[in-house]
């Protein structure tokens, strides 16, 4: 009985188990889906795109330059003039600099030339500018105890066809090498005696007129020939009692490298015009410089040897005839360390107005330079003058600069 209640209890769970669903029956190792009323869980949100990097702001545009009444409408054949604002001024200012040069001497000088024993011998201005993309102005203006004046003004036209250049103004004429300097530029305290006796002295041939010059190329030489004609009024040389007297200068140039380290520069001059002894006498120039210059390119900043002559030969005529006189000077600087050189000067000259007056010296230089900006120098002088005066000078000079100064000419 107890048997047979077993059998029955082991059936009825066979037949439950065949009867089951079949969810029932055995797990399934994929996961049970989710009931029809739940939804589904929600996917995990993606990331966001980079942002791109902020790319830079373009600058803040000028502010608009403020144009002056009237400027507007006026200008040239290329549009209205340009305007001078504060950002744009500097860029039109010219090249301005200021160069001191003061003397100081002992010594006993009887001749009615010394120098006196302390002053401020000149001051000169430079303004120099590019005018426009055809030309280039240049103004010097000096300061003296005695006046103020303009040493030299000028306009130089540099784009001219066929290696033309033309200056237009006051300057210094184109009459050997000394003629040319200002006082700053000279190697020495003081003019040659050729100079002061036959070439006018420290103010020269320096007149307004107009200079053509021009070039020649070639392979063998530099060479540049200069013609110029002036008012006809250089103060103790050429007088223009009416407006034909006018002044002729005219140059010849020639240079030429001979070594890496050394060159030679050589000229003939003439000059022309009309004299203080009447309206229709005349003084004729005649001149021939040579300068031979040694600087090694390895010690180009220590050493340096430059040699120079220059002679004049002058014929003045007079009431009395034609006087003719001859003058010339020889000398020679040398840099013995960066900073030190030492020079020597020969003179010999006759007067212009009487040839039988001859005047000699010979100076010893010692320069000194600080810097680029200043010098100091100076020079044991003895002259024996045409009237048997002799003189022994000891002269000092301190050169100074500031601002921006333009070469001269090489």
């Amino acid at each position: 009985m107890r048997f047979h209640g077993i059998q029955s209890v082991v059936l009825a769970v066979s037949l439950s188990l065949l009867t089951a669903p079949s969810w029932a029956q055995s797990p399934d190792p994929s996961p049970s889906p989710q009931p029809p009323d739940q939804a589904p869980p929600p996917a995990a949100p993606e990331p966001p795109p980079p942002t791109p990097a902020p790319s830079p702001e373009p600058p803040a545009a000028p502010p608009p330059t403020e144009v002056p009444p009237g400027a507007a409408g006026a200008g040239g054949p290329s549009g209205p003039l340009p305007v001078y604002g504060p950002a744009s001024s500097k860029v039109f200012n010219p090249d301005m600099a200021v160069i001191g040069d003061f003397l100081g001497a002992i010594g006993k000088n009887d001749s009615g030339r010394a120098t006196p024993s302390l002053e401020l011998h000149e001051a000169e201005a430079s303004f120099q500018a590019i005018v426009d993309p055809y030309a280039r102005a240049d103004f010097f203006l000096t300061f003296s105890p005695d006046e103020v004046g303009v040493e030299e003004g000028f306009i130089t036209f540099t784009s001219l066809p066929a290696n033309f250049l033309v200056k237009v103004g006051k300057m210094r004429g184109s009459f050997g090498k000394v003629n040319q300097m200002h006082n700053h530029v000279m190697p020495w305290t003081d003019r040659p005696l050729v100079t002061q006796n036959l070439v006018g002295g420290e103010e020269g041939i320096s007149d307004a007129g107009i200079s053509v010059s021009r070039l020649f190329p070639n392979e063998i030489l530099f060479l540049e020939a200069t013609a110029e004609v002036y008012r006809g009024e250089s103060p103790e040389l050429f007088r223009a009692p009416t407006r034909g007297d006018l002044t002729y200068v005219g140059r010849v140039r020639g240079y030429r490298d001979l070594t890496e380290s050394t060159n030679l520069d050589f000229g003939g001059s003439f000059a022309q015009g009309h004299n203080d002894a009447g309206p229709s006498f005349k003084t004729r120039l005649w001149g021939a410089d040579l300068a031979f210059r040694w600087r090694p390119l390895r010690r180009a900043i220590y050493r340096r040897l430059i040699l120079r002559t220059e002679a004049v030969w002058s014929r003045k005529e007079l009431e009395t005839g034609a006087a003719k006189a001859f003058g010339a000077y020889v000398s020679g600087e040398y840099q013995f360390a960066q900073r030190w050189f030492a020079g020597v000067r020969l003179d010999r000259s006759d007067r212009a107005d009487d040839p039988s007056l001859q005047d000699k010296g010979v100076s010893a230089l010692l320069t000194y330079w600080p810097s680029e900006f200043s010098q100091i120098r100076g020079q044991y002088r003895y002259t024996k003058y045409a009237e048997d005066i002799k003189a022994n000078e000891l002269l000092f000079q301190v050169q100074f600069s500031i601002g921006a100064h333009g070469a001269h000419t090489f």
